[in-house]
């Protein structure tokens, strides 16, 4: 009897323990972390290289005679001119890179606008072209003549103050238009050479010039930028400048006769060219992000 009394217990606290713990509320799973979205906002600095060719390649020398002495060979000044006056193509081209800093500003949830300012070196953009020509006889004793012009022109550095405005196609992706501010500097130079065939002129005579200027001017183009990883982006931009024109003189063109003793003619060279051109180029920059959201935690 005792014994059954002692099963029928056991066999209700069970049921009860059951039903009690039927009762419990179930454990909630942790809560699930999701990255925030990337920010744009803040400043960045970074790195970039790429390639730079010239958009306008002409140069011009133009030379006038402001004295000459007559001779039996006619206008032996007209001829100097002549001989010193021509057209060329200078086209440099090279390897460019160097730093950049900015700050963005994302609103509207795809939309970002900023300010970037960049300062590049250019290597190997010098270019040189020599144009030679062939004078005409003299009008009473038949001469040889000749003359080469020579140029050379680069653009140094580059740099530019940008406004950029762009949008968001994915969190990631900034689809941008960039314009502002560009300046740099640039050199040119010209070269005159030339021989008349007088007996009383002693050999070959020129000229040089060259100007060294920094340049104020404008720029334009667009880029894309990918966030690929937390405070990292990477970027793809063509940009076109323009610094405006140069012109400069080259020291007075003498032409001597009687045997190097007689200032026969005297003539003044002044060239002419326009500095502008194409960027393309690559670059990574790093993003600050102080202005980072806070994580997204999910709850449920």
């Amino acid at each position: 009897m005792i014994r059954r009394i002692l099963l029928a217990s056991a066999s209700a606290l069970a049921l009860a323990g059951t039903a009690a713990a039927a009762d419990l509320p179930s454990r909630a799973p942790p809560p699930v972390y999701l990255p925030p979205p990337p920010t744009w906002t803040g400043f960045y600095v970074g790195v970039n290289a790429g390639y730079e060719w010239a958009a306008s390649t002409g140069v011009d020398t133009n030379t006038v005679n402001v004295s000459s002495v007559p001779g039996l060979n006619g206008d032996i000044g007209g001829q100097v001119a002549a001989l010193a006056t021509g057209a060329g193509s200078v086209k440099p081209a090279g390897f460019i890179g160097g730093g950049q800093i900015g700050y963005n500003y994302q609103f509207a949830n795809s939309f970002v606008v900023g300010l970037e300012a960049d300062i590049d070196g250019i290597a190997g953009t010098g270019a040189h072209q020599r144009l030679l020509q062939a004078g005409t006889p003299g009008v009473f004793i038949p001469v040889s003549s000749g003359g080469g012009l020579e140029w050379d022109r680069s653009v140094d550095y580059l740099g530019t103050l940008r406004a950029r405005i762009g949008f968001l196609v994915l969190p990631t992706l900034l689809v941008y238009g960039t314009g502002g501010l560009a300046w740099g500097e640039t050199t040119a130079s010209t070269g005159i050479t030339e021989f008349l065939g007088f007996n009383d002129t002693p050999g070959t005579f020129g000229t040089f010039g060259n100007a060294t200027t920094t340049r104020v001017g404008w720029t334009a183009g667009g880029g894309l930028e990918w966030m690929f990883f937390p405070n990292w982006s990477f970027k793809v931009e063509y940009l076109f400048y323009d610094l405006g024109n140069v012109s400069y003189n080259t020291t007075p063109l003498l032409q001597f006769g009687a045997l190097g003793t007689l200032l026969e003619t005297t003539s003044v060279s002044r060239t002419t060219t326009h500095f502008n051109g194409n960027v393309v180029r690559a670059g990574i920059n790093y993003h600050f992000n102080w202005f980072e959201p806070a994580p997204v935690v999910a709850k449920y």
